[in-house]
């Protein structure tokens, strides 16, 4: 494990997809929100659709995650699969 990050795994319904992803635990969760946004407008060549509604949710209970929230703060841990909707 690398010590200030975790791997997950990110659903992304709009694209159809799911990608394994390294995401910082010392950031909020609305930071880790804009930095998936960026990478999949880049690896989907345009395809994913910026805008401000996007939030992160716990794939096995359904629970949103507070935007304001440290990701080590919450119950994201290494091998977790979380959704961007």
């Amino acid at each position: 494990m690398i010590e200030n990050k975790v791997l997950v795994t990110i659903n992304v319904p709009s694209l159809e997809k799911s990608y394994d992803a390294y995401i910082p635990v010392n950031r909020k969760i609305y930071s880790v929100i804009e930095m998936l946004k960026n990478i999949l407008y880049s690896i989907s060549q345009g395809s994913f659709e910026m805008n401000d509604d996007y939030l992160i949710y716990n794939a096995i209970d359904g629970i949103e995650y507070d935007p304001n929230v440290l990701v080590r703060d919450t119950n994201i841990r290494n091998g977790s699969t979380i959704i961007l909707l």
